[in-house]
């Protein structure tokens, strides 16, 4: 039987696995060699937690025997031992990733929690969606939670560094949320609510109404009753000046025609 505990390189203080846009885990800096089912062993590992082995083999290879899916877990937890002394923990009946492991999806959890002088940092390690290409119901899951999750800390944290005057660094994280999904109103209402944290009335209107043009054109649909408000109830407090560079939202039905922009 294949020895699962192999003298590896021992395991060093910075061992990250990083998942968001694509694999790739470093040791001490540097990447480490793993490859094909060593990959796939852990990024299960890191995404659903410690698992019995059975369970872990049935979903990492569902179309072959069970003997044969526990022979290829025993080598692929062989195969991430030889990468990084350690890194995977291999009981008799239940496995799981070291401790000592950083993972980056867990930043996402905290990510409104991030100061301001570490924000951008945050949003270039986290850019793009979880491990594009795979295609596993275990992988698509957690794609989808992640994204939403990824989506709702840029908007909070947005909104919180806007409230501190931190404005360049929230246009950038708010702006990032539309990126990504350009559809979504409460990304769009983080840009506005920056835009009017700094005074900029005229900037949210015009935001609004980008907006509102995008949703009628691929949906059909107005902005929220509450985002109009947000809007313009607060150029109505700040005059005419909005009303003065930009028109007013017209019905649904008025438009006959609109162009993206």
């Amino acid at each position: 039987m294949l020895r699962e505990t192999v003298d590896g390189p021992s395991p060093r203080a910075d061992v990250r696995l990083e998942l968001m846009g694509g694999f790739r885990l470093l040791a001490g800096g540097a990447t480490a060699d793993v490859v094909g089912n060593a990959q796939r062993l852990l990024a299960y590992l890191a995404l659903t937690g410690p698992a019995a082995r059975v369970v872990a083999a049935g979903t990492l290879w569902p179309d072959v025997p069970d003997r044969r899916a526990l022979a290829s877990l025993r080598t692929a937890i062989w195969q991430c031992n030889r990468a990084v002394g350690g890194l995977v923990d291999a009981g008799e009946n239940r496995i799981a990733l070291a401790g000592f492991v950083r993972v980056n999806t867990a930043e996402l959890a905290g990510l409104a929690t991030i100061s301001g002088d570490d924000a951008a940092d945050v949003l270039r390690r986290l850019r793009g969606e979880l491990l594009p290409g795979w295609y596993d119901d275990w992988v698509l899951l957690e794609r989808e939670r992640l994204r939403h999750l990824r989506l709702q800390g840029l908007e909070d944290l947005a909104l919180r560094l806007a409230a501190r005057g931190r404005f360049a660094v929230a246009y950038e994280l708010a702006f990032e949320a539309v990126r990504c999904e350009p559809l979504r109103e409460s990304a769009h209402r983080a840009v506005i609510a920056v835009h009017l944290a700094q005074h900029n009335v005229v900037e949210a209107v015009r935001d609004y109404h980008r907006f509102r043009h995008l949703l009628l054109d691929e949906l059909g649909v107005e902005p929220s009753a509450e985002l109009a408000d947000l809007v313009f109830g607060r150029a109505a407090r700040r005059g005419r000046a909005a009303g003065d560079f930009l028109p007013r939202p017209e019905p649904v039905g008025a438009r006959s025609t609109t162009s993206r922009r």
